[in-house]
């Protein structure tokens, strides 16, 4: 084979070796193909090419996307001790509505590692056995990924929405969830996390565990009756919470904000709205994280809707 024709079937074995990964091989896949070091650089060299760190090389010369910046995360920290983590992890399994251009990595604590300016790589002290993908990237499986990316989160907002995300879109159950919060307890946010994680993967006996009661005698409001029968067309609806002047408060788990549930809820507070009642909502996760306001609301609404019925039981 002629030197041109061999550079030509190398550029192709290179660029087929590439596709599987959006469009960037790994030197060492490279190496294995016969293309050295030299070879690269004439390619990069002449515009070919370009190198993105030490190990990686795309056959183009423009911006990675999202899923080549994953294969290289992996690459540039070592594919035997890194996988691609948190947020980075639940986009790669098909996650939407989140923003983070930042690739997120996980390596166990006793690696020692490079500096790297545009990557995040969290040393954590164990592998929980089978958590990341066998095939493909690697990368850890939703439900780990789903915790994790709450203990790395910036606030407890956001934690609690890459909690909740996952399971919404279905990556993951709430069983799963419970489960590896169970197995990845961690530093940051532990008690929060494990909280959170009660509420998604079951509502209602976290609902049950909540003392809406006592938040509402810490504001001097009477305690409300709670699982208030009411008879619809369909047959009895269950109010959360109500109090006698006819202010309703409905707290939703994450399995109502979801399919038709939205709908069946919607019926139910138009339902008893049309009887008079006010009807205030809020969720369950929103409740734990900012407690002070959705609990301003039912305070200035029990006043109000108080000051109506003294004025209409008057007349």
């Amino acid at each position: 084979m002629s030197p041109v024709r061999r550079l030509d079937s190398l550029r192709h074995d290179a660029a087929a070796a590439a596709k599987a990964h959006s469009g960037v091989v790994s030197r060492t896949a490279l190496a294995e193909l016969g293309i050295d070091a030299r070879m690269v650089a004439r390619e990069v060299a002449a515009g070919r090419w370009r190198t993105h760190g030490r190990q990686t090389v795309a056959m183009h010369t423009g911006e990675l996307d999202d899923v080549a910046k994953r294969w290289r995360a992996v690459w540039e920290v070592g594919t035997r001790v890194a996988a691609v983590d948190g947020v980075s992890a639940l986009q790669a399994a098909g996650m939407t509505g989140f923003e983070e251009p930042t690739v997120h990595v996980s390596v166990v604590h006793r690696i020692a590692l490079r500096s790297h300016t545009d990557l995040r790589v969290h040393k954590i002290i164990r592998r929980v056995p089978q958590e990341v993908t066998e095939a493909g990237l690697p990368r850890v499986k939703p439900a780990y990924a789903a915790v994790r990316a709450a203990q790395w989160a910036c606030s407890d907002r956001q934690a609690a929405l890459l909690l909740v995300m996952p399971v919404q879109q279905r990556l993951v159950t709430g069983a799963q969830l419970r489960s590896a919060a169970t197995s990845i307890p961690g530093r940051a946010r532990r008690g929060l996390v494990r909280t959170l994680v009660r509420d998604i993967a079951d509502g209602a006996q976290s609902l049950g565990e909540l003392d809406f009661a006592a938040l509402c005698r810490q504001r001097g409001l009477p305690e409300p009756s709670r699982q208030v029968v009411r008879e619809g067309p369909d047959g009895r609806i269950y109010l959360d919470v109500r109090w006698d002047n006819g202010l309703v408060v409905e707290i939703d788990g994450t399995a109502h904000q979801s399919g038709l549930s939205v709908s069946d809820d919607h019926l139910r507070a138009n339902l008893v709205t049309m009887d008079g009642d006010i009807v205030l909502r809020m969720d369950l996760v929103g409740l734990r994280l900012r407690q002070e306001e959705f609990m301003d609301q039912v305070a200035l609404a029990y006043l109000t809707r108080s000051t109506h019925h003294r004025a209409g039981a008057a007349r």
